[in-house]
């Protein structure tokens, strides 16, 4: 059985003990480190990172939907809702590195972690269905598929499976796909931004990759558990 990688983020171990965190490369570029420990400093709470990440996250819904009815200002509102999906996913990352890394977890720091994610998922992807070139009811059928992710992993974590945070559909990848159409929409001229159909295309991907990492993760917990029980 391959061993498990992740976690939740907001904890007060240790960062050698947090063996359950959800794998991020970036956590260990220069950069990131010195932000977190800012913000670290400043006393500034991994739950208020994750409300700000969560309002990144609704807001660039928001924008998406408004390239639909705001034609002048179409092509900001495509980059605008792709900055906003990337500060949302920094936000994400920077949460668990200040509360890990930094010391600041709190007792209800897994609830932070969790809940403002399943909110930015939803507004995000339904904003996106809204937008020029999306379908509303596939950006609803993605959100529901991204939610039912996360709740194979806890469903999964609560049988005493470890966190499992594989792919191909997990958060990480959900909001690249996302950004990489919203950019094409944003600089693709006006025919083939049309033509290409990008952000139907792109939530047709993530709802069929959601739906098959929802059954990886059982599986993969299904298997765990019956070798644990051996």
């Amino acid at each position: 059985l391959v061993p498990y990688e992740g976690g939740m983020g907001h904890s007060s171990q240790h960062p050698d003990e947090a063996s359950d965190r959800r794998p991020i490369a970036a956590r260990r570029i220069g950069v990131f480190q010195r932000m977190a420990d800012a913000l670290a400093k400043r006393r500034i709470t991994p739950n208020a990172i994750s409300v700000v990440g969560m309002v990144c996250g609704v807001l660039a819904g928001v924008a998406f939907a408004a390239t639909a009815h705001v034609s002048a200002l179409e092509r900001l509102g495509w980059i605008l809702g792709a900055c906003l999906v990337g500060l949302r996913l920094l936000a994400n990352m920077l949460d668990g590195m200040v509360a890990v890394e930094g010391g600041l977890g709190t007792a209800v720091g897994a609830l932070f972690n969790e809940a403002p994610d399943r909110v930015s998922d939803a507004a995000t992807l339904i904003g996106f269905g809204f937008g020029v070139g999306g379908e509303p009811w596939l950006g609803f059928l993605a959100a529901i598929a991204a939610v039912f992710v996360a709740y194979v992993r806890a469903l999964a974590t609560s049988a005493g499976a470890p966190n499992d945070f594989c792919g191909p559909m997990a958060k990480q990848q959900r909001m690249a796909l996302v950004i990489l159409a919203a950019l094409w929409m944003a600089v693709a001229p006006a025919d083939l931004q049309l033509e290409s159909r990008a952000p139907t295309w792109a939530l047709i991907v993530i709802l069929a990759g959601c739906v098959f990492t929802s059954f990886r993760r059982l599986r993969r917990a299904a298997t765990f558990l019956h070798e644990r029980a051996r």
